[in-house]
């Protein structure tokens, strides 16, 4: 069926959350994937939605036919907390949209729901917090012969922020990615009559988001170790800003380990370049 290109993006984190991101600079979780979007594909229509806000209503079935995807940036809600609204609402979505067989594509928490609506699991992580950088995500053998990741190194940094993990795919999913952190870095779930791709890691940051997250989430990464104190997290965020301002200081990108893979949005975003190109693309 042919689709007009417009997209759905649903924000799912709390204002309070949105707003304390605005306080230290960061772009919101639903224009990050804006951003995204136009960048690939200028000439899209999307309407964004915060579904945590009170009174906002997600599309049924029949508004969905309508839409050639749906975009699910991260969020700090807990998918297996089904006794919130707030979750039960967006997985209500994600199912909605599998039974209509509109694409979908997310990051972080889109990879926990893309498994969870379809019946998989997802738990806490016992190693705790994976933030920064997802060091070394390697493809496995399902992902190197799978089309979100045609020109993708086999071997990879991505920017993450996460404390769950996937720990059990559902029927119709595909174990993408991985990595000595968190062994489901990347998944594809096929379920009803759709198909949703998504990363754990987050292709829609760059090294000033992340610099901003790791303000935003400053005493909770001291008080878990990342930083001895407050003095050595600026002094790491205010690297991040300069290599982010000037991707030729060979000295901190050495220092940091900071190469192309996260500094070149084509790399980057490939996953996303290919979602477009190769699930959403022929069906408008």
């Amino acid at each position: 069926m042919k689709r007009e290109l417009k997209f759905i993006i649903v924000d799912a984190y709390p204002r309070e959350s949105r707003e304390q991101f605005e306080q230290v600079g960061m772009t919101v979780a639903g224009m990050l994937y804006v951003n995204m979007l136009k960048k690939y594909a200028p000439e899209a229509k999307y309407d964004l939605f915060y579904s945590s806000d009170p009174g906002v209503t997600l599309p049924g079935e029949k508004e969905l036919e309508g839409y050639a995807g749906v975009l699910w940036p991260g969020c700090n809600l807990t998918v297996y907390h089904t006794h919130d609204e707030r979750v039960t609402k967006i997985l209500d979505l994600v199912r909605r949209s599998y039974r209509v067989g509109v694409p979908q594509f997310g990051t972080c928490w889109g990879a926990q729901i893309a498994v969870y609506a379809a019946g998989g699991q997802v738990a806490s992580n016992p190693k705790g917090r994976e933030m920064g950088l997802a060091r070394k995500v390697y493809l496995t053998d399902q992902g190197r012969v799978h089309p979100m990741y045609d020109g993708k190194p086999q071997v990879f940094d991505g920017f993450i922020s996460h404390d769950d993990e996937i720990t059990e795919l559902p029927a119709g999913g595909l174990w993408l990615a991985s990595n000595d952190f968190s062994r489901v870095q990347a998944v594809a779930v096929k379920h009803d009559n759709g198909e949703f791709w998504a990363t754990q890691y987050h292709p829609e940051y760059d090294l000033h988001e992340v610099a901003r997250l790791i303000v935003a989430r400053a005493e909770r990464l001291i008080r878990a170790g990342f930083f001895s104190d407050a003095e050595d997290l600026n002094r790491y965020v205010e690297q991040l800003e300069t290599i982010f301002s000037d991707p030729s200081r060979k000295d901190l990108r050495w220092q940091l380990g900071i190469d192309e893979h996260v500094l070149d949005a084509a790399i980057r975003q490939r996953e996303f370049i290919n979602w477009l190109e190769k699930l959403v693309l022929p069906q408008v």
